[in-house]
């Protein structure tokens, strides 16, 4: 009976289109925003910024910024790790050559340099989809990875391709620390994910959501297809860029255009089929999915082994990662398509009943 809407009242068309109409969700996202902000500073350790919670924020952001483009406005894409690389190279280079420049307005400058290349790739999509679109953005994984490598002059002559990434400063603050680096990622994660909420509930992402269900009639009804599918693309590329930023400056602090390679945009686009395809929450669910699976199976299979007394090396414990992620996606894609943020919203709506059957 706890999570209940009897009592709260809806006077106003504002009241009834915000974000979380329940009062239940409100306290939960407060809760939940609070222990994010708060309490896992002061309880958490270096370990867990820098290893768990870090990568999984800066895959989140890329996985909303695919899920916007696939999930919202229907287009395939597997070049997320390209735009990763956008965004880092760009805000590396942003930061070397323009002395003073804040680090916040490289992370824009550098997700803007990721939304142009993102409407470059995206402009097959005016005359192709599905399949075929996946084929050509798979182009800019290559093409990107390439240029990176070839011309030096965005690795500041860098033989191989190599950059380090400057210290992070804001305002005169320094960002030196797993868990002030942890908090930066986490304060640009929300806003992001806040503005992406608010974007696909405007009247542009209710004509993303009409291109994809069907094109035609979208055109028909007057919806731009040109238009909005770039700013698809655009948008979609901008959170991946400024994802790139934040992967190569708080977590790796190294990188190379062989990092953003074609496993990491597979590791992107699972993500959003495991946590929910055109879901928000989805990217994150997800993301933590992919995160913390492994962890999970590298801690309890060598000891079940040990148990059942059977031969298990390190290259196994690998392998039977990848066959159970294949098998939870086949899962995932014939059970329930919308993956495990859909689950979710089942057992909310069952708690809204709950303790009577209807």
């Amino acid at each position: 009976m706890f999570y209940r809407e009897a009592g709260q009242f809806k006077t106003s068309y504002v009241a009834d289109s915000q974000i979380f109409p329940l009062r239940q969700d409100r306290i939960g996202m407060a809760i939940g925003l609070a222990i994010a902000f708060i309490g896992i500073p002061v309880l958490g350790s270096e370990y867990w910024f820098s290893a768990i919670l870090i990568p999984f924020l800066v895959l989140a952001l890329a996985a909303l910024g695919l899920n916007i483009l696939t999930g919202y406005a229907g287009q395939l894409s597997l070049g997320s790790a390209a735009f990763m690389a956008v965004g880092a190279y760009a805000a590396y280079n942003f930061q070397l050559r323009i002395e003073g420049i804040p680090i916040l307005v490289s992370f824009i400058l550098a997700g803007l340099c990721a939304a142009a290349v993102g409407v470059l790739f995206g402009l097959p999509s005016l005359r192709i989809k599905g399949f075929y679109l996946a084929v050509a953005t798979l182009a800019a994984q290559f093409f990107v990875i390439w240029v990176l490598t070839k011309f030096s002059w965005f690795s500041n002559d860098s033989s191989s391709g190599v950059i380090s990434a400057q210290k992070l400063d804001l305002f005169g603050y320094a960002i030196n620390t797993p868990m002030k680096k942890y908090v930066f990622v986490l304060a640009i994660v929300t806003v992001m994910a806040l503005i992406a909420k608010n974007l696909v509930r405007s009247g542009t992402g209710r004509a993303w959501m009409a291109v994809r269900d069907m094109d035609v009639a979208a055109e028909v009804i007057g919806i731009p297809l040109m238009k909005t599918k770039l700013v698809a693309f655009a948008v979609s590329s901008f959170y991946c860029g400024v994802a790139g930023a934040l992967y190569a400056f708080c977590y790796l602090g190294s990188v190379e255009p062989d990092g953003f390679s074609l496993d990491l945009s597979f590791r992107i686009l699972f993500m959003i089929i495991i946590g929910g395809v055109g879901s928000i929450l989805g990217a994150f669910l997800g993301s933590a999915f992919i995160l913390l699976f492994p962890i999970f199976l590298d801690n309890f299979l060598p000891p079940l082994a040990t148990l059942l007394h059977l031969p298990l090396s390190g290259s196994a414990v690998s392998h039977i990662q990848m066959m159970m992620f294949g098998a939870l996606i086949i899962f995932f894609l014939i059970v329930e398509p919308h993956g495990l943020a859909r689950m979710w919203a089942i057992t909310k709506e069952k708690l809204r009943l709950w303790p009577f059957p209807h």
